[in-house]
């Protein structure tokens, strides 16, 4: 258990303190889908979805809910975030939608929890604004995509890793 940050020697949860590590410039992005109907997609493409604008309120929701990650997230460090985008891109292939967010932070701890989170928070806006037509969704492969700064450094997931 020696390699969870949040356990102390004790075996007790704790905050970790960030005090004295770096003030880096830190990057996350993360990635998830929402499968559907092709007559879903066809109401989002048409803008005849019965609670309107769909992926402009799930990319808000997104970046909504990124700011919020220390308040839904035991633990999580509060971060002044420099900048969170969140992009929803219909998919005819799935059928469905990915979801994609970036977080950057200039700070002592990353933000992959925050790109999580508003890919998360995201596809849960499409559902609910999606599942008057569409009850069978699923919310499916969310994950990191890549992360860079910090005393861990760059990471990146291997193309063939996907859920």
């Amino acid at each position: 258990m020696s390699g969870l940050t949040h356990l102390d020697a004790a075996g007790r949860v704790h905050m970790v303190d960030v005090g004295d590590k770096a003030v880096t410039a830190r990057r996350a992005v993360a990635e998830g889908r929402v499968f559907c109907a092709p007559a879903t997609l066809a109401l989002v493409r048409d803008d005849k979805a019965p609670k309107g604008a769909v992926i402009t309120t799930a990319e808000l929701a997104g970046i909504m809910g990124a700011k919020r990650t220390a308040d839904l997230i035991p633990l999580c460090h509060p971060l002044s975030l420099d900048k969170v985008s969140v992009k929803v891109a219909v998919d005819d292939d799935l059928p469905g939608f990915v979801v994609t967010a970036e977080a950057r932070v200039s700070g002592s701890t990353g933000v992959e929890m925050e790109a999580l989170t508003a890919v998360s928070v995201a596809c849960l806006t499409l559902y609910d604004m999606l599942k008057a037509a569409d009850r069978g969704m699923i919310i499916s492969q969310v994950r990191l995509l890549s992360k860079s700064g910090g005393r861990s450094g760059d990471w990146t997931v291997e193309e063939d890793s996907a859920a």
